[in-house]
């Protein structure tokens, strides 16, 4: 049955969390920088990879629903797989630019090693078999893994919406049966030219349709979870642990046991503490952050903001912004006490700068298209 539900206000804190994980994502992808002491990764089990997935799923599942509500599930399905092919060009696009400047800049610098080292190896000895294999989104070289699971849960999507609007919640019991059964058979797709499959949909399709239930759920009712203190309890555990882990396993900097690190933060097959400690995290931010507050009008938060808009853009630039600058780190030596603050913050500086830009431009199209002020729900 369809209905005309009321499209939703943009959520702000979405946004600019969604901005602040991309300056963290580039963070942690310019390898060999101090300023990932910096960042939430150090401190816990999860990463921004996990909330960039979550926070995708939100926001799809949201766009789903409120289009199905409308126009119907076959509309709403329409519309998703248009998104699903933009985001496919967009990797092959981004793949390709990648690779020819990596191999470009092995011969120019002459870093043999990094070809190899890197996992283009298979594009630049037998591209033949190489592009082919690229189309398939199972090579994976370096940074080339995160968009393949955004498009093959989106291909999940439809099904386990349709599930959802007949049997409610209990549609989440496929994506975490599925998960499950992951990690009790190993399973994962082949990964192709000697590279390995650095996000394995089998397993964080959970996190991602999770995601896309409290997204949808949140449109009909106004909130994915009620608020209580034991579920605020929980979330500071799993936190606290997170940190006691880095703390004491990890880093070794106080007295405890030696245990095993992958069980808890494999990011593979996102470890079972690693996810729930990324829906700690998340559930937290939500309950804590208020949806409107003065300080989200000052400068750099709008500046978040609008890379969170951008994010899928902004993420791709910040790939080779990050191998650039641990290309620099890797080849600058002894000048390393300044290179530091100079390409970390000139990073983070032009990928917001991009993302006004991007907004300037977005907001300059209704008045050339004649269409509606309000920007479209993501």
């Amino acid at each position: 049955m369809r209905q005309d539900l009321p499209r939703p206000e943009r959520d702000l804190r979405m946004d600019i969390v969604r901005g602040l994980m991309q300056l963290f994502i580039f963070i942690s992808h310019a390898t060999g920088t101090w300023f990932a002491w910096l960042i939430p990764t150090a401190w816990g089990l999860s990463d921004s990879s996990e909330q960039f997935v979550f926070l995708s799923g939100f926001g799809l599942g949201s766009v789903f629903a409120l289009k199905a509500a409308r126009g119907g599930w076959a509309a709403a399905a329409r519309d998703l797989m248009a998104r699903v092919r933009r985001l496919y060009l967009t990797h092959l696009v981004v793949f390709f630019m990648f690779g020819a400047m990596v191999l470009w800049a092995a011969m120019a610098l002459r870093l043999p090693d990094e070809v190899a080292a890197t996992g283009w190896m298979w594009l630049a000895a037998a591209p033949w078999k190489a592009v082919p294999g690229a189309l398939t989104l199972l090579y994976q070289p370096v940074f080339m893994g995160i968009l393949p699971v955004f498009v093959w849960c989106m291909l999940l999507l439809p099904g386990f919406m349709w599930l959802a609007g007949h049997i409610g919640a209990w549609a989440l019991a496929v994506p975490v049966c599925l998960y499950a059964a992951t990690h009790a058979t190993g399973l994962t797709p082949p990964a192709l030219g000697g590279t390995g499959i650095a996000f394995n949909p089998f397993a964080w399709q959970v996190l991602f349709l999770l995601g896309a239930w409290c997204g949808s759920r949140t449109l009909r009712t106004g909130r994915a979870f009620p608020a209580h203190v034991l579920l605020d309890a929980a979330a500071v555990a799993v936190l606290a642990f997170g940190l006691w882990f880095r703390l004491v396993v990890e880093y070794h900097w106080l007295p405890g046991p030696a245990l095993p690190t992958m069980p808890f933060v494999g990011k593979e097959d996102l470890a079972l503490p690693r996810l729930l400690h990324a829906l700690a995290l998340a559930y937290l931010v939500a309950r804590l952050v208020p949806r409107r507050a003065g300080w989200m009008q000052a400068a750099l938060p709008q500046a978040l903001a609008a890379a969170g808009r951008h994010s899928l853009n902004v993420f791709c630039v910040g790939l080779f912004l990050a191998w650039w600058a641990a290309m620099a780190f890797r080849l600058g030596g002894a000048a390393r006490w300044w290179m530091d603050p100079v390409l970390m913050g000139g990073g983070v500086a032009l990928l917001l700068a991009y993302a006004l830009a991007a907004e300037r431009r977005r907001s300059a199209l209704p008045a050339v298209r004649g269409v509606g002020e309000n920007p479209p729900v993501r």
